[in-house]
């Protein structure tokens, strides 16, 4: 499906999708490396989706990244046409989108020998699929306190194009996240950036996008002391509104021009490193593509940073923004795209 026969709207919801494939397999080429290997191998910066990297990618291929925002999105996808009428009767997403990561770790996968595992996997990630494989509770085997990585915030966006309520929303946000990372520094990162993209989908400016993001902190941060009476987030929440408020005074250019010294981890997985890289990409008025090459500049995890500011991105500017050389690359660029025409028609 040419994007140009796409609405605006309809737009938005495809180039969220695909901006996260994009920023993932742009960002593949150099992963891990750090920033002056970049400036040094890349001196423009990578402009266009070659593959390669550490793990020797196919240009264009989807790593764990998009593979897991896929499951998310198989998840959401499920639950258009659900089986019963009753809310009684509806499956549960949280159970279904760690059902299809599980099919993604176990090898149940395309593009891969069957019962083959992924050439890349986050250590949390790997410890909360295993839990759940053993005993099928998607909401008692996540990493744990103190395990704060990007390994679910770069798979959520998914939830934010299927979900109208806010309140649901936020809630499997953080329940989704919790399938593998439930550091609530994760959870709470994901709740925020979902109600971001929402904001950016409905044609919303970057700045009130940002703002959405910060209130839902809070209401997501009343839903888990709901759930767990006793305990303290407060300290996770203050921690993630503040990664928001990093994000807002960064630059992509001169992170690029300069380094990532400003973060705390150097752009290294900690999530709330993404987080604060994908808000200074919104938050950035040049041309999509300028940015994404710019947030991969940054260097080390540069495939999860770049998807997740993808993601942002896409939702801001539309699926008509990516490069079609870019695009017509992308593993699943069209069944992104169909399912972003489902979702639209759908009404979130």
């Amino acid at each position: 499906m040419p994007d140009a026969v796409l609405d605006p709207r309809t737009d938005r919801f495809a180039g969220a999708l695909l901006g996260v494939h994009a920023g993932d397999a742009l960002g593949a080429t150099v992963e891990f490396s750090s920033w002056q290997q970049i400036r040094q191998t890349h001196p423009d910066g990578v402009r266009d989706i070659v593959g390669g990297g550490p793990f020797g990618w196919p240009a264009g291929h989807a790593t764990d990244d998009t593979d897991l925002t896929r499951a998310v999105l198989l998840a959401q996808l499920d639950l258009l046409d659900p089986p019963g009428t009753v809310p009684e009767s509806q499956p549960d997403v949280v159970r279904l989108a760690a059902d299809h990561m599980l099919d993604w770790f176990e090898g149940r996968w395309p593009g891969r020998t069957p019962g083959s595992r992924p050439r890349d996997v986050g250590g949390a990630t790997r410890d909360g699929l295993t839990h759940y494989a053993a005993g099928r509770d998607p909401r008692r085997c996540g990493a744990g306190q103190g395990r704060a990585g990007n390994g679910s915030l770069m798979r959520c966006i998914a939830t934010a194009l299927a979900v109208a309520d806010p309140r649901r929303r936020i809630r499997e946000s953080a329940e989704i996240s919790a399938v593998t990372h439930d550091d609530p520094r994760a959870t709470l990162s994901c709740a925020a950036y979902n109600e971001m993209v929402v904001v950016l989908l409905d044609g919303g400016t970057p700045a009130a996008a940002v703002e959405r993001g910060r209130q839902a902190v809070g209401q997501a941060v009343t839903d888990a002391m709901t759930a767990a009476p006793g305990a303290d987030v407060t300290a996770a929440a203050t921690a993630v509104v503040e990664a928001l408020e990093v994000g807002a005074r960064l630059r992509p250019v001169d992170l690029a021009a300069e380094g990532p010294g400003g973060l705390p981890d150097a752009g290294g997985g900690f999530v709330l490193d993404s987080l604060s890289l994908a808000v200074a990409a919104v938050l950035d008025p040049r041309d999509l593509v300028d940015v994404l090459v710019d947030i991969v500049r940054v260097g080390s995890d540069t495939d999860t940073n770049a998807a997740i500011a993808g993601g942002l991105l896409g939702a801001r500017d539309g699926a008509g923004a990516l490069p079609a050389g870019w695009v017509q690359r992308l593993q699943f660029a069209d069944e992104f795209r169909t399912a972003a025409t489902r979702l639209a028609a759908a009404g979130r």
